[in-house]
């Protein structure tokens, strides 16, 4: 919501400014300079981009209608994972591997569909829990792993944002361009009438103007909101990172939980009386459910 909301603040001050000064929209519509602008960093963007990294765009740019990790998300993550912890403290690590093999299937997972709808976290999840279940590996080594698997989904999920800044950076060097190439058109009708080479050179100048908004206005905030998006949604990798490696120390359930709710960023972050109360339920709930 916020995305376009700021879409349309951008446009509409600029745009209105622009009129309260006695400008005329038609002035403006310049299709020329748009399509070399436009064309041209599209163009640089296949050249410089992987396809992968276009594909993780449109995913990301998509995901930008969508709201980033609650509240809710993290309690249920909490939950969830005590339930995990708790498996494993009644009847062993071996037999979190029924439940990580085929997370659809488990019945712990499939009670939190929006956590099994985020493929990375599960992933990630899945794959840490498998580590623990092979066995052999010291608790400093097991946080490096984890570690390292973070800093490459960080790394790769940057990626977009680090091309959308670079063309960002490039869109008012392609205004000059479309300028310089307006101006080489008022030059051919220099003989021409004073309003003629008037209209030429305010057709050129659109385009230094296009370049600069689209870069600051546009393509430079939709990389920013790309990269804290990426960093909100690594806070649930995050989160299972401390839970599974206080698991893997061999701290009780509810402490493991702790540690994984103290790495949640503060203004999502539930509380530990919320967080305790959850997880008493969810602990009466399966006592229930074996009596």
């Amino acid at each position: 919501m916020l995305l376009f909301v700021g879409l349309a603040v951008v446009t509409g001050a600029v745009i209105g400014g622009y009129l309260m000064e006695g400008g005329s929209l038609h002035l403006l519509n310049q299709p020329a300079e748009f399509l070399i602008i436009a064309g041209s960093s599209a163009g640089i963007l296949l050249i410089s981009t992987p396809m992968s990294t276009l594909g993780e765009m449109m995913k990301q740019v998509k995901r930008l209608l969508t709201p980033a990790p609650t509240r809710k998300d993290y309690t249920e993550l909490l939950v969830m994972m005590y339930q995990l912890f708790r498996v494993v403290q009644s009847t062993g690590v071996m037999a979190l591997e029924t439940h990580v093999d085929n997370p659809a299937q488990s019945p712990i997972f499939i009670k939190y569909p929006r956590f099994l709808a985020r493929h990375s976290s599960v992933s990630f999840l899945s794959d840490s829990a498998r580590v623990i279940i092979s066995g052999g590996i010291s608790a400093h080594d097991f946080e490096t792993l984890m570690y390292e698997d973070l800093e490459i989904r960080q790394t790769e999920g940057l990626a977009p944002a680090n091309v959308l800044n670079k063309i960002g950076d490039a869109l008012p060097g392609l205004g000059i361009v479309a300028a310089v190439l307006g101006v080489v058109i008022t030059m051919q009708a220099i003989g021409g009438p004073p309003s003629e080479i008037g209209h030429k050179v305010g057709a050129a100048l659109v385009g230094t103007f296009l370049g600069i908004l689209l870069s600051y206005g546009f393509v430079q905030p939709l990389a920013t909101s790309l990269e804290h998006r990426v960093h909100a949604e690594l806070g649930l990798e995050q989160s299972i990172k401390a839970g599974l490696l206080a698991v893997h120390k061999g701290l009780a359930p509810a402490i493991a939980v702790e540690f994984a709710r103290r790495v949640i960023p503060e203004e999502v972050r539930p509380t530990f009386e919320e967080t305790e109360a959850m997880c008493r339920t969810a602990r009466s709930e399966s006592q229930a459910a074996a009596a």
